[in-house]
């Protein structure tokens, strides 16, 4: 039940997240720029008659450089916040002439007048002001959409006039993008190189490729990507939708949400995403599943500590009393997660074990009535909630330091109970009962 709670908090959590992501712009996912040409393709119908149709080549840029500069802010919405971002992208590349003799399209079946250039994004809410398309010496304006969505689902496009260059060109614009979460590119340059900077302290870098180089402090994190054409399995310049990818639109934040679409085959080109996310340190609600985990290890300690006392001290302890003790234990948890989403969550812990620990001493002060057991007693719930804070704040060696703590407990039980006679026990508590 205390999981079950712990689980519909969270996607309380994660319905708010997606509420401010919505309204400010989702994690974002930039891929291109792009070149298609349009171009004239014939096939015969059925009377013999050739129909013209209009088909699509694509190139990639020679070399791609890009420069973000992300200034995240927290958002709030009731007990819940979310991260998002403006963001700075600064674009520049060099394009090759389209090699049309190396995908057979004849020159004067290009469409030279409807030749464009796209950049895809998941999300449009999130551009922020105009985007200007310098090429060579040209200025174009990006509108939204794309004419043709072979390859890129969403985004903005503008038409380029290339009839009169026969060599490369160049190019550059910069993008003010709001975003959330996470941010993402595809490498479509012959040679991808990225840097990403930011004031956030807890990045996460993430998809195919990891950074070249990064620096990570309390002041914030810078990461530089190379990435060549040779690392990825699609081309430079194809045709149609051969190489077609989704932007995924994911709005709760998880590692890799925006990277991975599941119906994508293997290799496609959504597949080579990588970025990084912007992650939020301390998840209160992933550290109280992990300490629900041990719910019934430490009920049944507890349970294991009244039973030695009533043995050894042959002190009767009816259900009942057992039952309100174990409601106590569950009631920590209750405790932890509505504290632990006010405060610190290790305070959370501190406030909520020191209270349960009080309430069951002064109830078996009344039971036992001595206070020598209730001290003993006590004492032992303190070491088992500090067992347990000392597991939450592991990560690589929770699973060990978990394995030798109940094997040392195990050992000190079997060692307690050696010499316990416990069918002179069994007879005991008969003759207890029939008087």
């Amino acid at each position: 039940m205390i999981e079950s709670l712990i689980r519909e908090r969270e996607f309380y959590r994660q319905e708010a997240v997606r509420e401010v992501s919505s309204s400010w712009g989702e994690a974002q996912t930039l891929a291109g720029p792009i070149l298609t040409l349009p171009y004239r393709t014939y096939f015969k119908n059925e009377a013999g008659q050739a129909i013209a149709t209009t088909a699509y080549a694509h190139f990639l840029p020679e070399a791609l450089n890009i420069s973000a500069d992300l200034t995240p802010e927290l958002r709030y919405r009731g007990l819940y916040e979310a991260v998002v971002y403006n963001s700075l992208i600064q674009f520049d590349g060099h394009f090759q002439f389209p090699d049309l003799e190396e995908l057979t399209i004849d020159p004067d079946d290009v469409l030279w007048k409807d030749v464009y250039i796209a950049l895809g994004i998941p999300d449009m809410r999130g551009i922020e002001e105009g985007v200007d398309f310098q090429l060579n010496d040209q200025s174009f304006s990006f509108n939204p959409g794309i004419p043709s969505q072979e390859v890129l689902p969403s985004g903005i496009s503008t038409h380029v006039a290339l009839d009169s260059l026969q060599t490369g060109f160049s190019f550059r614009f910069t993008l003010k993008l709001n975003g959330s979460g996470s941010l993402a590119f595809l490498p479509f340059g012959k040679m991808t190189q990225i840097k990403v900077s930011s004031d956030w302290p807890d990045p996460s870098f993430s998809g195919a490729f990891l950074p070249d180089d990064r620096q990570v402090n309390e002041k914030g994190f810078e990461a530089t990507w190379k990435v060549l054409h040779l690392n990825r399995n699609f081309p430079q310049a194809w045709k149609g939708d051969q190489y077609r990818f989704s932007l995924t639109k994911n709005v709760v934040p998880e590692p890799d949400y925006a990277y991975r679409n599941p119906e994508a085959p293997p290799g496609g080109i959504q597949n080579y995403a990588f970025g990084v996310d912007l992650l939020q340190p301390v998840d209160e609600y992933q550290k109280a599943t992990r300490s629900a985990k041990y719910a019934i290890m430490f009920i049944s300690l507890t349970f294991l500590i009244f039973f030695f006392v009533e043995i050894l001290n042959k002190k009767r302890i009816h259900p009942v009393q057992y039952i309100l003790v174990g409601l106590a234990l569950c009631i920590f948890y209750a405790l932890l997660l509505s504290i632990s989403e006010q405060l610190n969550f290790n305070w959370a812990f501190i406030i909520s074990s020191l209270a349960v620990t009080l309430l069951i001493a002064l109830y078996i002060s009344a039971v036992f009535k001595n206070i020598k057991l209730t001290l003993l007693m006590s004492l032992l719930l303190l070491l088992m909630y500090g067992f347990i804070f000392t597991l939450l704040q592991l990560q690589d060696y929770a699973l060990l330091m978990g394995s030798i703590g109940l094997f040392l407990i195990l050992a000190v039980v079997m060692y307690l109970s050696r010499n316990i006679d416990w069918y002179a026990f069994s007879e005991d508590k008969k003759e207890y009962t029939s008087s």
